[in-house]
């Protein structure tokens, strides 16, 4: 199965969004877990990487304005954004990390200036 993102939207600078994703008959808890990025017509790029022990990576654009946790109770991985940007409008995914297969249909954030 597929991860499933949700908790997209259209948001105005400034403003924040929380990104969630799961997959269905699954424990995502039990895997390094990433979400991306894929702005318009530009390359999916890592925004942020949790690890199964807890530690955590951010991608430059990401440090301070974004983080990523686990809610193992609700079994997601999500993404908490800060201070939106219209550079933020992208489709964001959720993956395991370092993979590049099976990816879900995203959910689609859009910043407006």
């Amino acid at each position: 199965a597929l991860f499933v993102e949700s908790g997209g939207g259209l948001v105005q600078f400034g403003e924040s969004l929380t990104l969630s994703c799961t997959r269905p008959e699954d424990i995502v808890g039990r895997y390094a877990m990433s979400w991306f990025r894929q702005p318009p017509g530009k390359q999916r790029r890592v925004v942020a990487t949790i690890y199964s022990g807890g530690d955590t990576n951010y991608a430059e654009f990401a440090k301070g304005r974004f983080t990523i946790t686990r809610d193992a109770a609700k079994n997601t991985v999500n993404l908490l954004m800060n201070s939106l940007t219209p550079e933020d409008t992208a489709v964001y995914y959720c993956n395991r990390a370092g993979w590049n297969t099976s990816w879900g249909q995203g959910t689609q954030v859009t910043v407006s200036s």
